[in-house]
This record gives C-alpha cells, sequence and structure tokens, in this order.
C-alpha cells in the first residue's frame, strides 16, 4: 500500500491516512530517489515524529526532513517482517541518510554438490540447483581448516566425473592416483556401495553443523563392528580417525559442551560507526565468527543498530538459534527465541569472548584509517575537540597540569603536552612546588600555571591553545588567578576535568559540560589526565625515595645519594654496613670510597 505528496501543505492530511499497522516508510527527494527507509511497529506514530518537533535548524534529522517531497509506506504482518524488509531495502536502494553496512566481501561456503556421489568443495557462488551449501564462512582459514579434517576422516571423491548408474554399469572410467594413495574408495568402478557413500556424508554434514559427538559415535560404532570381526587393521585405521576428531573437538570447545545451538552478538560504537560482533556456538564450539560494521548517519542509539546488525547476521548465516547471548537486549521480538543477558558462568564467558573480539575490530579499522591518513585523522580529532569545548582556534598544542602529594609531603606537579592530539614528551615538565606549605591542591596549581606560562611569557615562546587542569572549580579558579595576573585570561582557553564523573568545568560557570563518554574528544582529555598523573606520580615516587634514603650515609662527606642507595641495595642497612669489611665494601664502591664509607664509621660508631 502506498500514499504520496508533493505539497508541503499537503503533509498534515497524509499524515492522517498513514495506518497504525508495522510496516516500513520511504522518503523521497524531489528527484524521486529514496534518501531514507525506515521500520516502524506504528506507522503513523513513526512517521508523524518527524514532522511534529521543529526541525528549523541545522540537525541531521532537520536536514533529512526538509528535503522530504513524497513519502510511501509498505504494511507488513509483524515488526519482525517490517524490520527484514527495511534490511533488503537499504541494501537495495543504499539510501543517503541511512545506516550504510560497510561489508561488500563474498564469502565462501562449502558446497555439497546435487549429484551422484556428492563431492565436498568450497565455493563463492551459490547456485539454485539443489545443491546444500553450508556457511558462509568469515574465515577461510577456519573454513579450510575444517575441510581438510573431513578429506582426512572421509575419502569423498575430488573429481568432477557424472557417476549415473549407467556410466558405472558400463565401465566408463578407470580408478585415479587418488584411489591408490587411499584418498578415494572408487565408486567410479563400483568399488564403493553409494549407501556407504551417503553414510559418510551425514556424518560430513553433522561435522560442518559442529554435531561432532554424532560423528565421534557413528566412527566409534564403526571401530567396534571392525574389531568383533577381527578385522584389527580397519578398527585401527577407524581409530586415528577417532583420535583425529576428538582432538578437533578438543581444540574448538571454548565453553561447557552443554551450550548448543546459540548465538552470541556484542556492539562496541563511537560517534561515527558501530560494530557488531556474532559467534555461532554448538556444543561449546564457536563453529563461526564474524564482524560487521554500520556506518552511523542520523545519530541512531546503539539499541537501533544492534537490532539491524542482529537481523542482518542472523539472515546472512541462516541461524536458527533459539537462544541469543547478548549484552544488550534489542527493540524487537522474535518468535521462539529467547535472550540472555549473562551474569556470570560460561554464557557470560562467551559474551566476554564476543566483546573482546568487536573491541579488538574497532580499534583496528581506527588504527587503518590513521596508517591510511594520518593527517585526516588529525583534523578530526582536533576539529572535533574544538567543536566540543567551543574553542576559538584548533587546540594544535595542549598543556595538561597535575598534583601529586601524599599527606603534604614532597608536593610536586607535572605538565604534560600534547601536539596534535598526540603526547609530546620532549616538552613533559616536573615542577617541585616551593611556595605551598602543606597539602594545598588549589594554591600548588596556582604556583605551577603561573611559573609556566611566566617564564613562556619571558622566553616568548609559543603558547598553547588549551589547558587542561585536572580537577574540579576549585583547581580552576586558582589556573585562572594566574592567568589574570600575566594577562593571559581570556587569550589561552582554559578548562578543568573532575575525576568522578568526567565533568568539563569552564571558568565562572558552574554547569559542568559532560561530553559523549564515546567521543574521541573526550578519549584525548582523559589520555592526557592519566598521562599528566603517571607522570607526575613518577616523579613524586622518585622524589620521596631520594628523601627516605637520606641518613647517615648521605652526611659522609664525599658520599652522595647514587652511592648510598648502591649500598642499601647490597647490605640492606646502615647497620650491616657499619660491620661490612673494608674488602666487601670495595667489591661494591670501589678502593677510594670503600676507605671513606670505612674510616667514617670507625671514627663514628653507629649504636
Amino acid at each position: 500500500m502506498s500514499a504520496g505528496f508533493t505539497k508541503s501543505t499537503e503533509i498534515g492530511l497524509l499524515l492522517k491516512t498513514i495506518p497504525e499497522n508495522p510496516g516500513v516508510y520511504q522518503y523521497f527527494d524531489d528527484q524521486g530517489t529514496i534518501i531514507y527507509v525506515g521500520k516502524a511497529k506504528n506507522l503513523k506514530k513513526r512517521v508523524s515524529s518527524y514532522f511534529n518537533k521543529d526541525q528549523s535548524g541545522y540537525g541531521k534529522v532537520a536536514v533529512l526532513v526538509r528535503k522530504i517531497v513524497d513519502i510511501r509506506f509498505i504494511i507488513v504482518d509483524t515488526e519482525l517482517d517490517a524490520l527484514l524488509l527495511e534490511n533488503n531495502l537499504i541494501k537495495k536502494y543504499q539510501p543517503r541518510y541511512n545506516v550504510m553496512l560497510k561489508d561488500d566481501k563474498t564469502y565462501p561456503w562449502i558446497c555439497m554438490k546435487n549429484e551422484p556421489f556428492p563431492r565436498v568443495f568450497p565455493t563463492r557462488n551459490l547456485h539454485n540447483d539443489g545443491s546444500e551449501y553450508f556457511g558462509p564462512y568469515a574465515s577461510v582459514r577456519m573454513m579450510n581448516t575444517l575441510l581438510e579434517l573431513i578429506r582426512q576422516l572421509y575419502p569423498v571423491r575430488t573429481c568432477n566425473l557424472k557417476l549415473t548408474k549407467d556410466s558405472i554399469e558400463s565401465r566408463k572410467f578407470k580408478v585415479c592416483l587418488e584411489y591408490h594413495i587411499g584418498n578415494c574408495r572408487g565408486p567410479c568402478e563400483a568399488l564403493q556401495a553409494e549407501e556407504d557413500y551417503n553414510m559418510m556424508l551425514k556424518s560430513i554434514k553433522d561435522i560442518i553443523k559442529g554435531n561432532i559427538h554424532a560423528a565421534t559415535q557413528a566412527l566409534r560404532s564403526m571401530m567396534m563392528n571392525y574389531a568383533r570381526n577381527l578385522d584389527f587393521e580397519k578398527a585401527h585405521i577407524v581409530k586415528e580417525k577417532l583420535e583425529l576428531l576428538e582432538k578437533y573437538q578438543a581444540k574448538s570447545t571454548v565453553v561447557n559442551p552443554n551450550i548448543d545451538n546459540v548465538d552470541v552478538y556484542s556492539i562496541v560504537s563511537d560517534a561515527s560507526c558501530a560494530c557488531i560482533n556474532y559467534m555461532k556456538v554448538v556444543h561449546g564450539s564457536i563453529i563461526q565468527a564474524h564482524t560487521i560494521e554500520l556506518k552511523k548517519k542520523l545519530d541512531e542509539t546503539d539499541k537501533e543498530l544492534f537490532t539491524l546488525g542482529i537481523i542482518e547476521l542472523r539472515t546472512r548465516f541462516q541461524s536458527t538459534a533459539k537462544e541469543i547471548i547478548l549484552s544488550i537486549e534489542p527493540e524487537l521480538e522474535i518468535p521462539g527465541v529467547t535472550y540472555t543477558i549473562p551474569q556470570r558462568g560460561d554464557k557470560k564467558k562467551l559474551l566476554e569472548l564476543s566483546e573482546r573480539n568487536v573491541k579488538y575490530f574497532l580499534l583496528e579499522k581506527l588504527k587503518q584509517k590513521e596508517l591510511v591518513d594520518p593527517e585526516r585523522h588529525t583534523n578530526r580529532i582536533l576539529n572535533q575537540l574544538k567543536t566540543d569545548l567551543h574553542l576559538p582556534s584548533l587546540p594544535v598544542i595542549i598543556e595538561c597540569f597535575d598534583n601529586s602529594n601524599i599527606q603534604g609531603d614532597f608536593p610536586v606537579a607535572a605538565m604534560v603536552v600534547f601536539k596534535n592530539a598526540r603526547p609530546e614528551k620532549r616538552e613533559y615538565r616536573h615542577f617541585n612546588i616551593k611556595t605551598v606549605e602543606g597539602p594545598n591542591d588549589f594554591a600548588s596549581m596556582e604556583e605551577v600555571i603561573y611559573r609556566r606560562y611566566k617564564r613562556m611569557i619571558d622566553e616568548e615562546k609559543q603558547l598553547p591553545q588549551l589547558i587542561v587542569v585536572d580537577g574540579g572549580k576549585g583547581q580552576l579558579s586558582s589556573a585562572v588567578k594566574s592567568l589574570e595576573k600575566l594577562d593571559l585570561y581570556g587569550k589561552i582557553p582554559i578548562i578543568g576535568i573532575a575525576k568522578k564523573l568526567e565533568e568539563i568545568y569552564f571558568p565562572n560557570d558552574s554547569i559542568p559540560l559532560y561530553i559523549d563518554k564515546k567521543s574521541e574528544s573526550l578519549r584525548v582529555i582523559q589520555q592526557m589526565r592519566d598521562e599528566a598523573h603517571r607522570f607526575g606520580i613518577t616523579h613524586h615516587r622518585n622524589k620521596r625515595q631520594k628523601e627516605t634514603i637520606k641518613s647517615v650515609l648521605t652526611d659522609i662527606p664525599g658520599i652522595g645519594y647514587n652511592t648510598a642507595q648502591k649500598l642499601l641495595w647490597k647490605f640492606k642497612s646502615v647497620k650491616t654496613i657499619t660491620k661490612t669489611s673494608l674488602e666487601d665494601l670495595e667489591k661494591v664502591l670501589g678502593k677510594s670510597k670503600a676507605r671513606i664509607v670505612f674510616d667514617f664509621f670507625r671514627e663514628n660508631p653507629v649504636s
């Protein structure tokens, strides 16, 4: 069923005629091109929602709505039907404003040919000729491993001869080398019965489908029959095949074998795309695994993308699983299928494995983009920072500050520098707090900011485009005081980041900014904050260690911190050093310094 309009004044009238059934709607532009396809449980409510809101802005949805000049819809029976139809239409028309499935590969299948004495072989071309196809396989390596196992277990033919009953009976063919080396049993000369061949095919199907148990049972039964008939040579050959199959099963089983015919899905997303991982589990073994990438177009939610991804993967891999393990429940009910969000146990381990795979996939995608075009990657991040933080220019150079002290002892501060969103470690600086007594983060921050930028002004060095201080409103206000003293306030943007909720604070604004947790902007700011903290803690630890090692050893004329540290590492305590012979001291320090230490403790015995 369809309806249309050509003038914007007719939209209201059209919306009143749209039914409240499940279905799919299509938006067309003035060229008659489909620009968006969507599905809905209730067509009327969903389509109306686009036009009930104020779309006068410049958001993606607003731009889409302004381009709509025609609407058509298709009514279906269920929401699942709507989702399947939507998926097919998106693939067919690839509308500009729809999620884009970034996956143009043709995956291989295992074909069991529809012919007498069927061959089993890999293919990328599916034909509607009655043959059976298993797959697709996202990993060619996994498929080839499986085919190699099958060939070792079952000697199916590899030739393309037409082994009809007449051709075999007329002795049209002769056995080839494959027969003589044991890779085929010679059905071409009627040396193998078709019934026996079909029994092999049944076992092969079980293995391909992950039902290793059925195949091992068949082999075990065959082995026992040979043994009962005292045909021990054949029994031994079957035993070797059984061991090979059991070894394969042990390697492929990752969790409890009782977890059977289950799909596992997980999702991870960032500002521009979502990646969805799929794993097929049969008897505790992962027999298929694949990850797809969905390119966002209209700020779609993770639930929307997850639902679309599950349907795409379930359809592509022809899954009939009755249970789906996942991290978030999608916006869809699939008849006869239950969703499980595990909290512990083997199913939780499977979900965590899927999540690790999808995170690694996204990380690799980002790395590839950066390697292919690092400048574009950098510019995207800098522009995102500029937009999110409302900066007047690109923050090419960012400096981040952090204080470190324990109950006021050995107060230090650290500054890290990021250039083009990457650490510039040569520019990192440590600061020993000089004017502040006791644990006072605010005063320490004020001192460090003043010292840093006073020196930069005096040395006429390039100032950063952004300053980040680790802390909330208090630390930020202290940093602002120093900038005001130096007449830099308003000339260099400055923000504070509070650890607890990752809140971004601006000067003279009590309401924090919350950046999207998945945003690259927040990721860069967090990386700077963590790097400054790490750098500061390292300096603080070294300083504390030096101060702690200060003892009677460093009071010896001619003995410094490094020598004292060397002695303590070797002899563990000052008391032990006082009782150490000159010869043993010489082994650690050499003759001259050993004599100084030895003579000192003879003249100044330690009680």
